[in-house]
């Protein structure tokens, strides 16, 4: 019993050691080096005041900001220690109700807005923390923000197309607009009376 106790004792506590840090040790520090932004969580700081991540969505609600998704995270909206989608399939009554309920918030706040309301600001993202909108979205939401701020719809419109990014390489993934970015560049350009 001996003979085979030992050396898997030996192999265990070897590949503890290796697989539990060892590996995770090397590919953090490689990680930190190559990519120092990314492996630090893609952190905004302004003004030396951290403003969030870039790949976490932020709740918007006043008029004077671009709105993100809808997050059906619990129990409160963008909670990033709670990322979750709500599980509602496309049949199920308690989604259209809450689309329905979305789209009338968004007449609500923008009543001379008839345009088709996109997708992306009536349904949630299966994570609930998707930080970015469709460029549609961002045009869907470019009068009101322009309003609330006394800007002009194309100097908003400017400033949301040189925050669209591009997919990658030109075919991979969607363009998309980062919306905690784009309120910080329009706080920047176009303060808050």
């Amino acid at each position: 019993m001996n003979t085979h106790f030992r050396p898997a004792l030996t192999l265990l506590l070897a590949l503890t050691l290796l697989c539990g840090g060892v590996y995770p040790l090397l590919v953090t520090g490689i990680g930190k080096a190559a990519f120092p932004a990314q492996a630090g969580g893609s952190l905004i700081v302004r003004d030396g005041t951290l403003r969030g991540s870039s790949l976490i969505g932020q709740p918007f609600s006043a008029p004077g900001y671009f709105w993100g998704r809808p997050s059906a995270t619990a129990p409160m909206p963008y909670n990033a220690a709670g990322s979750s989608g709500s599980n509602q399939g496309p049949l199920n009554p308690a989604l259209a109700d809450a689309v329905k309920g979305r789209i009338d918030a968004l007449h609500a706040a923008d009543p001379g807005q008839r345009a088709p309301v996109p997708v992306d600001l009536v349904t949630a993202s299966a994570s609930g923390l998707d930080p970015h909108i469709s460029p549609a979205a961002a045009l869907y939401q470019l009068d009101r923000v322009a309003r609330a701020r006394g800007a002009s719809h194309d100097a908003l419109q400017d400033l949301a197309e040189r925050h669209t990014e591009r997919p990658l390489l030109g075919i991979f993934g969607e363009a998309r607009v980062n919306v905690l970015a784009l309120n910080l560049a329009l706080d920047q350009a176009f303060p808050k009376h």
